[in-house]
Parts: C-alpha cells; structure tokens; sequence
C-alpha cells in the first residue's frame, strides 16, 4: 500500500512538472509574439514615413501615389500647357506696352480700369472721372487691408501686378508674338490684380515654381488665374511651375478658372 502511494505521488509530481514545463515553455512564444508585433508596428510606422516623404523628394513618386493628382478646370487645362524650359534671353518690358492703350474707350488706362474693380468705397477724382481716388483694397496675396489714397508719395502702397509676369511670359513663348498680340497680353485685366506694393515686388518676374501668395487662402485663385492666362495665350510652363501648380490644385475643390 505504500509503494502505491508513492507511485501514486510520484506521478503527481511528474503531473506537476509537466504543467510547469508546459508554463515556462509559454515564456519564448510570447516573446517571439511580442517581437513580431514590434515587427509589424515598425515596418507600418517605416511605410508612412516613405508616403510622405519621399514625394516630396522625388516628384515622379509624387506623380505616382496622386501628391500631385488635382481635379476640376483648373488642372483639366494645366494638363494641356506645354511643358518646355524658359528661353531667357530678349526681354525687355517695354515691348508689351503696359498702360498704353484704352480698351474699354473710357479715357482711362488699364491701372485705373483694375482699381476700379479691385478696390471698394472707390471715389473717384471727381463726378463722371475715371481716375481713382482713394479706395480700400482687400490685397489677396498678403490678406491685409490697404488703404488707397492717389499720391505720389502713396499711390505705390497698391500696385498692379502681372500675375503671369511679363518677363514669365516671354520666357514662356512672348517671345515669337507680334506686336500686337503683346499689347494684348500686357494690358488684359484678366492677368492683372491690384495688390499690396510690397508683396508684388518680392514677387518679382517668379513663376509658380518659386514664390506663391503668403495668404495661402488665396493660393488656388492665384495658380488658377495664371493658368487661364497661359491657356488663353498658349503659353508653356517649366516642369517645376507645373508641379508646383498641380500641388497648390491637389488642395483644391474642383477649381475653376477665372473669365475676368
């Protein structure tokens, strides 16, 4: 009866041995289960980091996961710009006779056309004049409020500028145009804003590729109006302004040109 009882106990402790073998072998599993989530968490976190980096360091992997992919009128019509380099010999802005002509025949020059309609609380010089004499100006590429008062010592606070600049467009085929076609181009209300002084000469002759609006709310309007311009007048565009264009579209809503 004894020697059960101890073959009796004997197998219980090897029982117990058992489930703590079986215990302590749990031990690597779980660690090897623990490492292969570390694993997968990694290599996520290495894939979103890729996503949004590297776009941004090569522009064909933009292309590719849609960083660049826009819809609507306005990247309907950047798709059919010419892509060519910038031909930047020649220029000289005389040759496009800004402030020359009289379009609308009011006896006004296309500065005072472009006031009229881009300020508010416009008065003019006097009843039936077409001159501005002060107004205020909602300035879109900076968001500020300007007052705008006729002065030689003021009337630089608010200037006119060439969305697609003058010195662009002749990098971008105003080169080949006739007379004619340039006096068009220099003085069409469609490419021209009245804007903060300041802000269109840190612009300078920059395309898209190099300086945009510091008002990003206006940034859309800004590439959609240069777009326009350079549809309407079969103008190219480099390979960066277009990217740069097709960037500012991807944050868009179906963007529309402007007609006017």
């Amino acid at each position: 009866m004894l020697r059960n009882r101890s073959n009796s106990s004997s197998r219980i402790n090897r029982g117990n041995r058992r489930v703590g073998d079986a215990h302590y072998s749990n031990a690597p599993i779980s660690r090897s289960v623990t490492s292969f989530i570390w694993l997968i968490a990694l290599a996520i976190l290495a894939g979103i980091v890729i996503g949004l980096v590297l776009p941004k360091i090569n522009h064909d992997v933009g292309n590719i996961t849609g960083e660049y992919v826009a819809s609507g009128e306005a990247a309907e019509k950047l798709s059919k710009l010419k892509v060519d380099k910038s031909h930047a010999s020649g220029y000289n802005r005389s040759v496009f006779g800004y402030r020359t002509t009289d379009d609308n025949k009011n006896g006004c020059d296309v500065r005072e056309d472009v006031l009229a309609r881009d300020l508010t609380h416009v008065r003019f010089k006097y009843a039936g004049s077409c001159k501005v004499a002060s107004g205020l100006l909602h300035d879109p590429y900076t968001g500020l409020d300007i007052n705008f008062v006729r002065g030689r010592k003021t009337s630089a606070l608010v200037q006119i500028d060439h969305v697609v600049a003058l010195e662009n467009a002749w990098q971008s085929g105003a080169w080949k145009w006739n007379r004619a076609k340039r006096l068009k181009f220099g003085n069409d209300m469609l490419n021209l804003l009245a804007v903060q002084g300041a802000a269109n000469q840190e612009k300078g002759s920059a395309s898209a590729a190099y300086w945009l609006p510091s008002n990003k709310s206006f940034r859309c309007d800004y590439v959609a109006r240069q777009i326009a311009v350079k549809y309407k007048y079969d103008l190219s565009v480099t390979s960066a302004e277009k990217q740069s264009m097709a960037s500012t579209l991807h944050g868009c809503s179906a963007q529309e040109l402007p007609t006017k």
